[in-house]
């Protein structure tokens, strides 16, 4: 077998063209390739589209190539985590492409499969919908999406022998796996090039075939940005916050695979013991979360969907973000737990545009409200300027349509029943009183 040659992180940038498609790996810092990145923001092209989940961060990553002007188009799945990427598309300076973090990844492996696209129940009458061709399938709502490809893959992995297979470590697979089959040249960084027969073929996740260039490179702390350490981030929580985690906890059944999205949800975990017999699931790649580490980071741990670094309880396991979004809409997770702008009393969910701003941040909940057993959904009960948020009818863009199982405030638990919305508890300092007078919606009241 030929080895694949191994270049430097400057030849390998001036393997980029002006116009070029780039297909990027990485989930917010975890897996991004940031040398190959940074490299290509020293050369003189412009005018690339860029497919990825997130632009880097502001002068990280792909954030380096947003701020020198040199990205036309975006087309990904969270680009509000970097606020210069949130300028660029108001300025008009980059045309964004938003899609479900699922359909992305999915869109990417198709593109790499040599597939014509496929359907999909997530962002079914949505405005992502939009212009799309949408059918009737199994009884739902299907939206086609088209495959993605690119010229140019860029993606990060731990190791890789001389003929190019890869591994990648914990978390950091994400995308970079379907990324690595869907270019006509891809370029792998990685931290440890190893000679062939070095690697267990049992723990080979890219076929060498698949490689054409591989670059040494290596991580320091300062280029996670965000997901760098743990001693780095504000934990610090109110009160209100932790009674709406236990309340969700409550609603949690023994036995139960359990995704938790970023915000309130993500302090569910650290309220979990063992008795209570549950099993975290994070879509970047992960089954088995446990709470956060005392100390460390992104380099000694996984991250969670909040780009939280976290541990992994006995028995955990790692894959890739195409296979973690076949886990949902194969309906394989129980309970999905995500916070809310909007519920209205038909189970209705907005949740992810903000009023006033682009529509850049969609992220995976497309995919889990449709995909998920059961939707829990955790928010204040009003907003900042006192009105209620749980409506007659939506009135935000909708993440999806009927799903919301459950609503948890800190005035109220309601549960979507026969009967519609339903009161079951309300919360310790609220009132009967209150909870009428701040929810615009009509609901029953059957209190458990």
């Amino acid at each position: 077998m030929k080895s694949v040659p191994q270049i430097t992180v400057q030849e390998a940038a001036a393997k980029v063209r002006t116009g070029d498609t780039l297909v990027v790996g990485g989930f917010g810092m975890t897996g991004h390739p940031i040398h190959l990145l940074h490299a290509i923001a020293e050369t003189g092209v412009k005018e690339l589209t860029y497919i990825g989940n997130n632009v880097g961060e502001p002068f990280l990553g792909a954030g380096r190539l947003l701020r020198n002007g040199q990205i036309k188009k975006a087309i990904g799945s969270f680009f509000t985590s970097n606020p210069e990427a949130v300028a660029a598309a108001q300025t008009g300076q980059m045309d964004v492409q938003l899609i479900p973090q699922g359909s992305l990844g999915e869109a990417i492996r198709a593109g790499g499969a040599g597939l014509g696209g496929f359907y999909t129940p997530s962002s079914a009458n949505t405005v992502l919908a939009k212009g799309l061709e949408t059918r009737v399938l199994e009884g739902k709502d299907m939206v086609f999406v088209r495959p993605l490809r690119g010229n140019v893959a860029l993606v990060r992995a731990w190791r890789a022998d001389t003929l190019g297979n890869l591994q990648y470590r914990r978390t950091e697979n994400n995308f970079n796996q379907a990324v690595a089959t869907a270019a006509d040249l891809v370029i792998a960084e990685v931290e440890e090039i190893v000679p062939a027969g070095s690697m267990d073929p049992d723990f080979v996740h890219t076929p060498g075939c698949l490689v054409d260039f591989l670059v040494q490179a290596s991580l320091e702390l300062k280029d996670l940005g965000s997901s760098a350490a743990i001693e780095k981030l504000d934990t610090s929580t109110d009160n209100t916050k932790l009674r709406i985690a236990r309340a969700v906890l409550d609603e949690l059944r023994p036995g139960e695979v359990v995704n938790l999205g970023i915000g309130i949800p993500t302090l569910v975990a650290d309220l979990i013991t063992p008795s209570h017999q549950l099993t975290l699931h994070t879509e970047n790649g992960m089954l088995g979360v446990g709470p956060s580490p005392e100390s460390g980071g992104a380099m000694d741990y996984p991250v969670n969907a909040g780009k939280i670094p976290v541990t992994a309880l006995p028995g955990a396991s790692y894959f890739d973000s195409t296979t973690s979004f076949n886990m949902i809409r194969g309906g394989h997770i129980d309970v999905a737990v995500m916070g809310a702008l909007e519920v209205d009393a038909h189970g209705n969910l907005a949740n992810w545009a903000i009023p006033g701003k682009p529509l850049l941040g969609v992220g995976g909940a497309m995919d889990l409200s449709c995909g998920a057993k059961r939707v829990i959904v955790t928010m204040t009960h009003t907003n900042k300027s006192g009105e209620s948020k749980i409506l007659p009818q939506c009135v935000l863009p909708l993440t999806a349509q009927g799903v919301v199982d459950v609503v948890v405030t800190e005035l109220a638990v309601f549960h979507f029943t026969d009967a519609g919305l339903t009161l079951k508890k309300v919360m310790p300092g609220s009132s009967l009183e209150e909870i009428t007078a701040r929810t615009a919606a009509a609901f029953v009241v059957d209190l458990v």
